[in-house]
């Protein structure tokens, strides 16, 4: 297991009033110099757990915070079931932490796990202390994406929106958008083990993708409106259908066709683990942005 260089001290204090007693925790940070410090923004998630280790493991970075609503005030390291404490606890305040973090004058980096209401937010936040974000949730409206394009634009900073950590999946995607000048007919069929909302976050991008491209698709079945031949997404005629299997890994197939053959791209996820190698990605470049980036092909 390697070393932690970082340092996290802490002294929890106790106030007393009539009505409920309130525990507040101060923490400082003596980080190492050189490594980019990260900051885990919904650590206590499975995605954060993972980021939490996989950080751990890569080189010229360390984890130097943990924020999450969820086990405040545990060691992220035992959180994560790591063989020995990190003395790093989570905590349920983004501007303590940054506050500590900045002291250190280091590059920084959150990674924002959280949800679309918190990201702007959360996002100004990191700025106001000098770190720069990247932010991997579902659903971003893009109404944030453009006043966090702008904010960022406006302070120099850089951010990595990521809709997707996944190498497979960009490739997928780069695949799919190449098959689309060869075909005219194109349908999207995915599977999670989990009820989500669909069509997931792969299947609108991959759509997206396709009908920017000026073409329409399956034109003699575009005004379909039998249910079971899945959605139309967008005007372009790309139909998407969305399975939940309970063992199955998260798949997307992107499957195109002419009279007589057949071609189909497809991707699975069976793990989170996955996503660490883009995650580490992210993490190495955005440091060196000065706006914001929306997606993480940019750099593949």
């Amino acid at each position: 297991m390697a070393a932690f260089s970082s340092q996290f001290h802490c002294t929890i204090y106790h106030i007393s009033h009539d009505i409920k007693a309130r525990r507040f925790v101060s923490c400082s940070v003596n980080p190492s110099q050189g490594n980019i410090k990260v900051i885990v923004n919904g650590a206590a998630k499975e995605i954060g757990r993972a980021a939490v280790l996989a950080v751990t493991k890569a080189r010229g970075m360390e984890v130097a915070g943990a924020v999450d609503s969820h086990f405040v005030g545990e060691d992220i390291g035992k959180v994560c079931d790591m063989e020995e404490p990190m003395e790093i606890p989570i905590m349920n305040d983004l501007t303590m932490v940054l506050g500590s973090i900045s002291q250190s004058k280091a590059r920084g980096v959150v990674l924002d796990f959280t949800d679309p209401d918190t990201v702007y937010d959360n996002v100004k936040q990191a700025t106001a202390f000098g770190m720069r974000s990247v932010v991997h949730v579902p659903r971003i409206k893009l109404e944030t994406v453009s006043a966090l394009s702008a904010f960022c634009e406006k302070a120099t900073m850089g951010c990595l929106i990521a809709p997707t950590l996944s190498i497979g999946s960009i490739l997928l995607q780069q695949a799919a958008i190449s098959a689309s000048f060869h075909y005219k007919n194109v349908e999207i069929v995915e599977s999670r083990p989990n009820p989500t909302d669909f069509p997931s976050t792969d299947a609108n991008q991959i759509a997206n993708n396709l009908s920017n491209l000026g073409q329409i698709y399956n034109r003699e079945d575009i005004s379909t409106d039998v249910r079971a031949r899945g959605q139309v997404l967008g005007e372009d005629g790309v139909r998407v259908h969305s399975m939940v299997l309970p063992g199955l890994p998260s798949s997307t197939t992107v499957y195109f066709s002419r009279p007589g053959e057949v071609y189909s791209v497809k991707h699975d996820i069976t793990d989170v683990q996955s996503l660490m190698p883009g995650l580490i990605m992210a993490v190495r470049k955005v440091v060196n942005l000065k706006n914001l980036v929306y997606g993480l092909e940019k750099f593949l």
